[in-house]
């Protein structure tokens, strides 16, 4: 990955060694980015040129409604940490969850009826259907140019408005007495060995875990893998929270791909000391958390600030402790697991397919059908 520096910033540098006066310098850097906001702006594109100028506006709005995909436990404490640094915001934030919900916030939607929320977020689950209620915000061009604080790998490259702000890393979930850290699986592959063979680990039905393999390996290679890991005969559950309980109750050895954050938060509990995880490459990790402002936001520069603070530090340092912050922000634990690592990145292409992916991957797992009809 490659840290992307502000053009403005590379263009007053070099004006500066030329010698050229800072007016001249700003003055440069404030053609430029004029010339990039026509450019957006011919796109169909809101760009601000300046972030005082969205503080300025967001003051003036007063307030910001968010509905947001961060649990209780982090979303208090971002909640406090926003509003300290913004007092002049009347910030209301709550988490929402479940498909039906998500599903009736789209119809609110498309129907015309949806103005509670300044902020919302997007499931991947129905992504593209998000795309014409979202505010044209140039996100991404105010992130490359500096005028927003956002590490520019969180925002999605094509839409340019959507932001995600953590990501979700799978490793291999285990029981210290149940297995030797030698014996583990060093490779995904490795699962395949017979030593394994015949309920030695588990493996979740919703095979997230699986497909998030495909932009490393392509999709024929993981199908393959994911027959033969059926082959291997494990055990098959559905959920990784209460999976991770059983295992440090010693009811399971090993998990194939559990969630890195649910494996912390279990860790954390665990009185006995008896689950630790191991980082298997090419490590899959995938996006998550995806929020964009509603194009029906009634205070849509609050919202702007509000979508670089859960990119900043205050909230990348909230949600790190479950070891759930973006890989794309220096210091978080998916950043330092994944350095020198080969990598299998659920990034923007692949995230709106994953669900597709998952369904060719259960497929190839080759669970028995229903029939159709009694013969």
């Amino acid at each position: 990955m490659k840290l992307q520096v502000p053009r403005t910033f590379l263009l007053a540098v070099i004006l500066a060694i030329l010698g050229l006066p800072v007016s001249v310098n700003a003055a440069a850097a404030g053609s430029a980015l004029q010339k990039v906001k026509q450019e957006a702006e011919g796109k169909g594109f809101l760009f601000e040129t300046s972030r005082d100028e969205i503080i300025a506006k967001a003051k003036k709005e007063g307030r910001l409604r968010v509905l947001t995909s961060l649990e209780i436990e982090a979303l208090k404490p971002v909640s406090e940490a926003f509003k300290k640094k913004y007092p002049f915001i009347d910030l209301r934030a709550e988490e929402i969850a479940g498909t039906d919900t998500y599903q009736r916030m789209i119809l609110e939607m498309k129907a015309g009826t949806a103005s509670s929320w300044d902020v919302n977020y997007l499931t991947t689950d129905f992504y593209d259907d998000y795309f014409p209620y979202l505010k044209k915000f140039d996100v991404l061009g105010m992130a490359q140019h500096g005028v927003l604080q956002i590490p520019t790998g969180m925002i999605d490259p094509v839409n340019r408005n959507i932001v995600s702000y953590t990501t979700n890393t799978q490793i291999v979930a285990y029981n210290k007495k149940m297995i030797a850290e030698a014996n583990l699986p060093n490779t995904w592959e490795d699962f395949l060995k017979p030593e394994f063979k015949g309920k030695k680990f588990v493996v979740d039905i919703r095979p997230q875990e699986v497909a998030n393999l495909v932009p490393a390996w392509g999709l024929e290679k993981t199908l393959q893998f994911a027959r033969a890991i059926a082959a291997q005969n494990p055990i098959w559950i559905r959920g990784h929270s209460r999976t991770i309980a059983a295992m440090a109750a010693g009811e399971y050895a090993m998990l194939l791909g559990a969630n890195l954050n649910s494996t912390k938060r279990a860790m954390d509990k665990d009185r006995m000391g008896v689950l630790n995880y191991k980082v298997v490459e090419p490590v899959p990790i995938r996006i998550s958390d995806h929020e964009a402002v509603y194009v029906k936001a009634a205070s849509p520069y609050a919202g702007l600030l509000w979508l670089e603070f859960i990119s900043g530090l205050e909230t990348q340092s909230i949600v790190n402790r479950d070891f759930k912050g973006s890989v794309f922000f220096p210091g978080t634990a998916p950043y330092q697991l994944t350095q020198g690592r080969k990598v299998s990145l659920v990034g923007w292409e692949h995230a709106p397919q994953l669900e597709e992916l998952q369904k060719k991957v259960f497929e190839a797992y080759g669970f028995p059908k229903a029939n159709a009809a009694k013969k």
